[in-house]
């Protein structure tokens, strides 16, 4: 055997396949994907370099959780990048996030809660939370070694 094999027929909808057999399961399945943004910003009353302003590349690890449709998909991942971007990345990509976010000190812990209500309202607004998707974690990386991580049940009113 040469190692690699070329399929002799290529798998066919209603002959091969039925559109019933789509779906392979029913249970919850979670989708991950990664974005980066760099923006500027500076922390009041921090005593240390970041009270100066300086830029960062960041990062952030969006996980989604939900259930499959007929064909199998949960979420597409083009859907998570439109809602990232339309969402997140028009607002926070090469801006100053002194000027573009809520009062607030625009650390990573402070940061990361509003992206994560920001995503949250758009779920809602794009119906796909009454479809039982939802958010189940955050990761915003502000240089590639320090990160701040959000999980769902961490929002949930105590």
């Amino acid at each position: 055997m040469s190692g690699y094999e070329i399929p002799q027929k290529v798998q066919r909808l209603y002959e091969d396949i039925q559109p019933s057999d789509l779906r392979y399961h029913t249970r919850r399945v979670a989708l991950t994907k990664e974005f980066t943004f760099d923006s500027a910003h500076h922390l009041h009353l921090y005593e240390g370099k970041c009270k100066s302003m300086h830029g960062h590349t960041y990062k952030l690890v969006m996980t989604l959780s939900g259930y499959v449709n007929e064909i199998g998909i949960c979420v597409d991942f083009s859907d998570m990048k439109r809602i990232y971007e339309e969402t997140i990345k028009q607002r926070l990509d090469h801006r100053y996030l002194n000027d573009v976010m809520p009062l607030m000190n625009t650390t990573a812990e402070n940061m990361i809660v509003w992206i994560w209500e920001q995503l949250d309202r758009r779920l809602t607004e794009e119906g796909l939370t009454e479809k039982g998707t939802r958010l189940e974690e955050l990761v915003l990386y502000e240089t590639p070694t320090s990160y701040a991580t959000l999980k769902r049940e961490w929002m949930q009113d105590e």
